[in-house]
């Protein structure tokens, strides 16, 4: 048995101190679309009929993470990742839009970018062609 769901739309949501920054900054990475923006809550996707969606949703409390996670400090709960053509233009572009670069890099084929309030995602090369 599986869920049945009224809509096949599904997302995953992060949280945000300050939703429409955070919201901007998905926006540009991905050339996506915000949809349904407010101060507490908004979905980006690339087309409003895409079924799925990356949410924004305000947390008064919200204390950025560190990456790799260190004893006594807020860990991560989730990451993203996002396949991409170019690793060195794909950083570049995100640099640019506001990502920071983490400092530690496990891995030749991807990188650790962090948004600007320090959730980590992953760009990476699809592994069958590295």
């Amino acid at each position: 048995m599986a869920l049945r769901t009224k809509t096949p739309w599904w997302g995953v949501v992060l949280d945000a101190p300050d939703v429409p920054a955070l919201a901007d900054f998905y926006a540009r990475l991905l050339g996506w679309q915000v949809f349904n923006q407010d101060a507490t809550w908004a979905a980006l996707a690339p087309a409003k009929d895409a079924g799925y969606y990356i949410g924004i949703q305000h947390e008064p409390l919200y204390v950025r993470p560190v990456w790799p996670a260190t004893e006594g400090h807020q860990q991560i709960s989730m990451h993203l990742d996002i396949e991409v053509e170019d690793l060195a233009s794909a950083v570049d572009y995100a640099i640019s839009v506001g990502a920071e670069l983490a400092q530690y890099q496990p891995q030749e084929s991807v990188r650790v970018l962090l948004d600007p309030v320090g959730h980590p995602f992953c760009l990476y090369l699809d592994p069958d062609t590295v």
